[in-house]
């Protein structure tokens, strides 16, 4: 469950990824980078900062696999997705959502605090998507006032909350991956955001 976790945030981010490259109108090499780094940003820094040498994605050529042939599909199906914009959304929403629980899991089986754990799941699920809107020159959706690492942060509390409880660990993954996406969801459908601190 928990490699099946990876791989399907792997292509979700991947796609969102590309989706943004196509937006910018970059050609195949340009579209690919933007790929890898939204995709493996987060899991690179998370295995950093825990000491997991070479990192994952290095080790495990499944997912530079997993990314190289994500990237080809969406570039083969663009004409038919009619609403980038959309599907930028859900993909990244469902990106931060997996992420989410695969760094909290990483956080845990390097024996750390549940805090720092859910720290590393909130870095998993949002670093990728910082670096892809840098180098796309756009704000980083992070810091915005859309809900975004507070619904990473929501995920992850539900996720320790849950393991206080006789509930099988997979069941606990999808529960708290299904928060973040849902808490995202919710937040932009009712445009619910943290408060502004600006004047207009």
């Amino acid at each position: 469950m928990f490699l099946t976790l990876d791989i399907i945030g792997t292509i979700a981010f991947a796609i969102s990824g590309v989706l943004v490259a196509l937006s910018k109108k970059m050609d195949f090499f340009g579209i690919l980078i933007i790929a890898f780094v939204t995709a493996v940003g987060g899991g690179t820094l998370r295995d950093i900062l825990i000491g997991n040498t070479p990192v994952g994605w290095m080790t495990n050529m499944v997912f530079s696999y997993t990314i190289i042939g994500s990237s080809i599909f969406a570039i083969v199906i663009r004409n038919k997705i009619n609403y980038l914009r959309t599907s930028l959304f859900l993909f990244d929403t469902i990106g931060i959502g997996l992420y989410t629980v695969v760094g909290i899991e990483k956080g845990l089986n390097a024996g750390l605090d549940p805090l720092i754990c859910i720290a590393l799941g909130t870095i998993s699920a949002c670093f990728g998507g910082i670096l892809r809107d840098i180098l796309c020159n756009e704000i980083p959706v992070i810091f915005r006032k859309e809900i975004y690492a507070t619904a990473c942060i929501l995920g992850g509390t539900v996720f320790f909350v849950l393991r206080e409880f006789p509930i099988q660990d997979d069941i606990i993954f999808i529960i708290a991956g299904s928060v973040v996406i849902s808490a995202r969801l919710l937040a932009v459908k009712f445009k619910i955001a943290l408060p502004n601190i600006y004047k207009d």
